[in-house]
C-alpha cells in the first residue's frame, strides 16, 4: 500500500499454537548507552504482570546490536481498540525491568501491548559510577489518552503571531534534531524538562494518543497533525518567546501527551520515519498550522479533527489528506521541508541502489563504516562512491538490524535512519 508516495510494508505475524489459542502482541527491546549511544549487549529484560510483579513471565537478553529477540505477550482482542463504544481497556499492561552489568537498572510499569502490532521498548541506560547496579529508577506509564481521563485541549488560533525572542530567528520551517519537553503544565515549575529527539517525540505522542491498530491512512493523518502542531511551536518559539526554557509541554490542555520511557509501536514507528519532514499548511501562510484535535468520544471539539472520527474515515478508505480536509477544509495541504538540523547531508532526492555513483553513495559508505564499529554485524564497504554488491550487503544488514525493509536500497527512510544512527554513534550531533 502507498501513502504520500511511500510504500508501507505488510506485517505478517507467524501463526503458532500459542497465537492460535490466545490473542497476542509483539514485543522487542532496544538498549543503548545514554552517554555514547552505543548498543548494550548481554543486557537482561525481565517481564512481569502488574498483578504479579515479582513473577517473571519472560526473560530475554540483548544481542550484539542491543536488541532482544522478538517475543509475543498476551493482549486483549484487537477489536477492542477498533471500537469507539468499547469501555474495556484494549491493551494489556506489563512491568519491564532492564538491567546490565555496569549500568543503573530501570523498571517501567504499565508498558502497553496491543494485539497484532509490535511494542518497541527503547531505553538508554546510565553507566553506574561504581560499576555496580544502584537504586532502580522507576517509570510509571499512565493510561492511554483514548482510555484514561485527561484535560481537553484549550483551543487556540491555528496561526500564531510570531514574537521573536532574540535567541533564535527561524526564516523557514526547520525540522529540529531535538526539542525540550516540559513534563507538565507550562507554569508547573516542579515539572522536569526532557531533551528528546524530534522523531522520537512524535512517535511517543502518536503511540500515546492513537491506537497503532488503526487504518494506515488514519495513522498518517494523525501523525501529520501532531507534526504540524509541534513544528508550529518550534517555528513560532511559542514558549521561549514567553520566557520559558522549553519547546513544548506534555499537558493535553496545552499540547500533546508525551510520556517518559513509554514504548512505541511498529506501525507508528515506520510511518513517522517515512514522513517526519512533512507538516500541514494553508496558502500564503508560512508557518506550519497548529492542527488541534480531540478524541471525539470523551471530548467534543467542533471544527477540529476527532481521532475516532478519523479512524472511521480510514475504515471507509479515505486517504490521509482526505481525512484532514474533512475536518480542516479543502485549503489544507501537506508540505515538506528539506531543512533538517543535526544531519551531515540531506536526502539526494532519489533512491540509491546497485549501479548508483557519486558523493551521495560515498556519504552512505562512510557513515555505514562508522556505524559498523558499533554494530559489527554490518560489513565494511569500500568508500569509492560506487554502489556495488558490498555496499548493498552493508545496507541490507543495516536494514535488518533496524527493522527496515531489507531491500538493499537507500530510499528516504533508510537514508535518514543511517544518518540518525551515524550522528548518534559518532557523537557529531553535539557539534552540529
Amino acid at each position: 500500500m502507498f501513502f504520500l508516495g511511500v510504500p508501507m510494508r505488510s506485517i505478517i505475524y507467524p501463526v503458532t499454537t500459542e497465537t492460535q489459542s490466545e490473542t497476542r502482541g509483539g514485543f522487542q527491546a532496544e538498549l543503548t548507552d545514554i552517554t555514547t549511544n552505543l548498543p548494550i549487549p548481554n543486557a537482561t529484560v525481565a517481564i512481569s504482570t502488574l498483578n504479579e510483579p515479582e513473577q517473571t513471565i519472560e526473560q530475554i537478553q540483548t544481542d550484539s546490536s542491543g536488541f532482544t529477540p522478538f517475543i509475543y505477550l498476551p493482549a486483549p482482542p484487537v477489536e477492542l481498540s477498533l471500537t469507539a463504544t468499547n469501555d474495556l481497556r484494549p491493551y494489556s499492561e506489563y512491568i519491564i525491568t532492564i538491567s546490565s552489568e555496569g549500568y543503573e537498572p530501570i523498571r517501567i510499569s504499565g508498558a502497553e501491548i496491543l494485539a497484532d502490532v509490535t511494542a518497541k521498548q527503547r531505553a538508554q541506560l546510565l553507566p553506574s559510577p561504581t560499576g555496580l547496579p544502584d537504586t532502580v529508577e522507576e517509570f510509571s506509564i499512565p493510561e492511554h489518552t483514548l482510555y484514561g481521563s485527561y484535560p481537553p485541549k484549550i483551543v487556540e488560533p491555528e496561526v500564531k503571531e510570531t514574537i521573536t525572542s532574540g535567541e533564535i530567528v527561524l526564516p523557514e520551517v526547520v525540522i529540529p534534531e531535538f526539542i525540550i519537553v516540559h513534563d507538565g503544565t507550562p507554569n508547573n515549575t516542579r515539572a522536569r524538562n526532557y531533551t528528546v529527539r524530534y522523531r522520537d517525540y512524535i512517535k511517543n505522542v502518536a503511540s500515546s494518543e492513537i491506537y497503532a491498530t488503526w487504518p494506515e491512512s488514519t495513522i498518517y493523518a494523525n501523525i501529520l497533525a501532531i507534526q504540524s502542531f509541534t513544528l508550529n511551536r518550534v517555528y513560532t518559539e511559542w514558549y521561549r518567546s514567553r520566557g520559558y526554557d522549553f519547546t513544548i509541554t506534555s499537558s493535553t490542555a496545552y499540547d500533546h501527551k508525551w510520556i517518559p520511557e513509554r514504548n512505541i509501536f511498529d506501525t507508528i514507528d515506520e510511518a513517522v520515519d517515512n514522513i517526519f519532514n512533512n507538516y500541514l499548511s494553508r496558502p500564503n501562510v508560512k508557518q506550519p498550522i497548529l492542527t488541534q484535535y480531540c478524541d471525539g468520544r470523551q471530548v467534543s471539539c467542533p471544527g477540529l479533527m476527532t481521532q475516532w472520527g478519523s479512524k472511521a474515515l480510514g475504515d471507509q478508505g479515505y486517504t490521509p489528506i482526505q481525512i484532514l480536509r474533512n475536518y480542516y477544509g479543502n485549503n489544507m495541504y501537506i508540505n515538506s521541508t528539506e531543512q533538517i538540523s543535526g544531519i551531515p547531508s540531506s536526502y539526494p532526492g532519489a533512491a540509491l541502489r546497485v549501479g548508483s555513483r557519486g558523493n551521495s553513495v560515498r556519504t552512505i559508505q562512510e557513515q555505514l563504516n562508522v556505524i559498523s564499529n558499533a554494530y559489527p554485524l554490518i560489513p565494511k564497504t569500500a568508500e569509492d562512491g560506487i554502489f556495488g554488491e558490498g555496499t548493498e550487503e552493508a545496507v541490507r544488514t543495516f536494514q535488518e538490524i533496524f527493522d527496515l525493509n531489507p531491500d538493499g536500497v537507500v530510499g528516504f527512510n533508510t537514508w535518514y535512519k543511517i544518518s540518525s544512527i551515524y550522528v548518534g554513534v559518532s557523537q557529531i550531533g553535539e557539534y552540529v
